[in-house]
Order: C-alpha cells, then structure tokens, then sequence
C-alpha cells in the first residue's frame, strides 16, 4: 500500500471518528460501516499511537470550526432525524465528486462532505495517453483528431520501447523532456486553446467543476503544525442555517470562471503548464511519469496556485515545528 494512500485513508477515519465523539452526546449519530469505513480503520490502526493522535488532534480542530460554520450538524428535527456519518468510495472521484467523509440527514434531503488531504494539495491525478479524450472526460466535449495526430508520434514511441522490454525505465530515454513530456504538453496546451476557442465561456467553468469537483465541499489539508480548512461553494449549499439557528460565519459563494486568459509555461520548467482564467482561478498541470518503468501513458499532478479572494480558508495552528 502507498504510504500517501494509507496517511490519507487513516485521515479520513480521524475525522469521521472525531465527528462521532463530538456529536453523540448531543444528537443521534451513526456511522456506515461500509468497505471503505473498514479500510480507512485498518488504515488508522497501523499507525503508532504518537501518530493517530496526531490525525485525531487535527481531525478535532477541524470539527469544532465545521459545526460552526454548519448548524445543521448539531441540530436535528426529532429523534428520527439521524446524522450518519460516511466514507466514501474512491470510485465517486472518478465521476467529479472528491469528497472523502460525507454527513447526512436524509430526513432534511442534505448532506455536506469533506475532501480530507494529508501534507499534499493536489487537485486531481489525471492520465494523458493516446487513448484517452480528455476532452471528453473533462468537458463533454471531444478533442479534436488534430490533437490525437500531434501526441500518436510520441505514445507509439513508448508502445514500441514498451514491447520491446517491459523492464526499460524511462530515464533509458535520452532528453526525456524534449522529446515526450514537451511535444505532449504542447499538444495539450493547443488542444486547450482550441476547445476554448469552439465553446466559449463554456470550457473555463468546466475546467474548474471538473478539477474542483460537481458537488460542494470543505477541504481539510493536515501539515505537521497546522491545519487548514477551505470551502468550495460553488453551487451555494454549503453554510445552510437550520431553521433561525444561523452559522458563527458566513461562507460566500465562489465564482466560476468564464474566460481562458493564457496557457503558458511555468519559468524555466520543461514539465509544467501554467492555466490562467478570470475570476482569480490559475492552475498548475505538471506531467510526469508515474512509474520507474516505461508506458504509454503520462500523469498529471494538478495543484490549485490561486483562486478567487472570496474562498473562505482558515488556518489552526497546533503546535510549534
């Protein structure tokens, strides 16, 4: 198992486990003991005792904020209005929902959710290769047979070098970047431009909901001393008061961009494209090769460098470093 995959699986149970102690002697609450629960619990228990209450001390901080900001949370209608208490599968990812714990009152038809990162900030792990539309994936709009043209010289090249020796690792290449991550960052960068140029408006704010996610949520981002919380609300159901009981803090709505200003290099980077679009968004797409050994396919590592200043984000520090 990743060490990232079981830090962030073991996060995920910490910040489910917090909600439950914090909230049972006041509501009804219960927790969906499905696979990915018993996952992340594996996960959490393989840690030394040191660590997990390092997990919990943050998963803590992190609740006592969210029940403020929603009072639906701590509050129900009656006793049949139950908080239950979830983690989901990674599969939802895969289909633009990144939220990893979710709370729900099905009584009152809501539910907020919780992306929870441990010491990373990546957006999303998205694959290039010449079977993949992107476009498609990402926008519901096809690439153009222009782009499949300008990337085929290069993933057949790996094909070919794959076939001939499953073992061969990449740094076997000489001038890597010139000759595969440039030329498929290049096509990427015009087939961008182009999309944008034959939908306009329409391709910077599928971007965002793609990269951010279809559903709103808070982002908790666990470091060694810190952590921070942020709210994604993109479609306004985030901070809901329940009833004339209104959160301590008001959550603005964020604004989807509708307009691509620029798709440039990063300075002196032969792996990374910078995407500017109005609105404040800026995000990072750097290519990389997710194994020691060669494929014909390339990842993206897909980071967030700005977004607009009405994103509500708070810091808690725990402890010195």
């Amino acid at each position: 198992m990743a060490i990232q995959t079981k830090t962030g699986k073991a996060f995920e149970y910490a910040i489910l486990l917090e909600f439950y102690n914090r909230l049972k002697s006041i509501i009804d609450v219960s927790i969906i003991e499905n696979q990915a629960f018993n996952y992340a619990k594996v996960c959490f228990k393989e840690f030394e005792t040191v660590e997990r209450d390092a997990y919990l001390l943050s998963a803590s901080q992190s609740v006592n904020l969210l029940i403020d900001l929603e009072p639906r949370l701590s509050n129900s209608i009656d006793k049949a209005d139950i908080l239950q208490l979830e983690i989901v599968s990674d599969i939802s990812g895969e289909h633009g929902d990144v939220r990893d714990v979710l709370m729900i009152r099905s009584l009152q038809k809501w539910e907020i959710g919780i992306s929870a990162k441990n010491n990373h900030r990546a957006v999303k792990h998205s694959r290039l290769s010449q079977k993949i539309n992107f476009g498609e994936k990402w926008f519901g709009i096809p690439c153009t047979s222009k782009y499949f043209d300008e990337i085929r010289p290069v993933f057949s090249m790996l094909s070919d070098l794959k076939a001939k020796d499953k073992s061969l690792k990449w740094d076997s290449i000489n001038n890597m970047h010139d000759c595969v991550y440039i030329p498929i960052l290049d096509a990427f960068k015009n087939e961008l431009i182009r999309l944008d140029k034959q939908n306009p408006e329409s391709v910077p704010t599928k971007l965002v909901q793609y990269l951010i996610g279809c559903k709103d949520f808070y982002k908790v981002i666990k470091s060694n001393n810190k952590v921070e919380i942020q709210a994604y609300n993109l479609f306004g159901t985030l901070n809901q008061a329940f009833n004339h009981i209104k959160a301590k803090a008001k959550i603005p709505k964020l604004k989807l961009p509708n307009r691509l200003i620029e798709v440039v290099y990063e300075n002196n980077s032969k792996t990374t494209l910078i995407v500017s679009l109005n609105e404040g968004w800026q995000i990072s797409f750097r290519i990389h090769n997710a194994k020691s050994t060669i494929e014909s396919s390339l990842k993206f590592d897909i980071n967030l460098i700005s977004s607009p200043h009405s994103l509500f984000t708070t810091h808690v520090f725990l402890y010195e470093s």
